[in-house]
């Protein structure tokens, strides 16, 4: 338990703070996750749509801090060759 006023109050807001990366986190998970579903049946014009979805989402977490921005860019990098490949 917190001791000081300052404490209580660091503790709702990383508590807030941890409600909100968590849901951030588990919607960039969902639009990859979707995205490469999408790869893997060989979907191009929607996996398209998936990937700018998924890139957007990237690109806001790492603004706001949710994500480092170099684990950003990488995962956007990865997500573009998986889509480079398909037919």
């Amino acid at each position: 338990m917190p001791n000081t006023k300052s404490a209580e109050r660091r503790m709702r807001n990383s508590a807030r703070k941890q409600k909100n990366n968590r849901s951030t986190t588990t919607r960039l998970h969902t639009l990859e996750k979707n995205y490469l579903q999408l790869v893997t049946a060989g979907k191009k014009d929607e996996a398209t749509k998936a990937y700018q979805a998924v890139t957007s989402a990237l690109d806001k977490a790492a603004k706001t801090g949710t994500v480092h921005r170099s684990t950003a860019s990488r995962k956007k990098s990865r997500l573009a060759l998986r889509l480079n490949k398909v037919k």
